[in-house]
């Protein structure tokens, strides 16, 4: 089993649509997924329950209860947790303890810039982080690349400790497939291939991690 840490202390930084996609790819390359839903607003469960009738289903578990480990099954081979917004590395022992791999979105403003320091300096003292034990990777949401703002974001992002695995482009999309239970991985339209190639870089070093 595999498991897959979704996380930042920003609100908004676009967890849940990090976190859904992913588990919808896993999914839909015949994996058994389960998504854990570990934010007081749930909307990764919401997403989770519309997909249900489909043959490429995740399985949602509340991971804001205590004891959500045990509502995942033995067989399960993916889990892809959605953090809670705002908690800090503290508040998430128990994931980053279980965790191969911890993802960080991060838009492209200077106050999630900001507010992403803390956050990945709170991750440098967990001791399986600082001993190397735990990759960490940062994910470009939201951007505009023909902006400067994106630009110069992605720039400072590249100089920091933590690899930048992909740049994810800003689209009504990603809200739309969101609330049909969907991701970009269940189209095939030539637009959608283009959002799917965004995420090519990030799934090759998840293989790696």
């Amino acid at each position: 089993m595999r498991t897959f840490l979704v996380a930042s202390s920003k609100g908004g930084a676009g967890k849940t649509t990090l976190a859904t996609n992913l588990a919808a790819h896993f999914a839909l390359d015949g994996k058994r997924t389960v998504l854990v839903d570990a934010d007081r607003q749930h909307s990764a469960s919401r997403w989770s329950e519309k997909r249900a009738g489909m043959a490429t289903a995740v399985l949602p578990v509340d991971g804001s209860r205590k004891g959500w480990q045990k509502a995942i099954p033995a067989d399960t081979q993916v889990v892809v947790v959605d953090a809670a917004a705002g908690d800090m590395a503290e508040e998430l022992e128990e994931f980053l303890e279980r965790a191969d791999a911890v993802l960080v979105p991060v838009n492209p403003s200077m106050i999630d810039l900001e507010a992403t320091v803390g956050f990945l300096n709170s991750l440098a003292k967990h001791s399986r982080v600082r001993k190397g034990k735990l990759p960490v990777a940062l994910v470009g949401n939201r951007l505009k690349p023909w902006t400067s703002a994106s630009q110069q974001a992605m720039e400072q992002l590249k100089a920091w400790p933590y690899p930048l695995v992909a740049q994810l482009r800003d689209t009504q999309a990603y809200v739309l497939m969101v609330a049909l239970g969907k991701s970009v991985f269940d189209y095939r339209s030539e637009q959608i291939r283009g959002h799917q190639e965004d995420w090519a870089p990030l799934l090759k070093w998840l293989k790696k991690a």
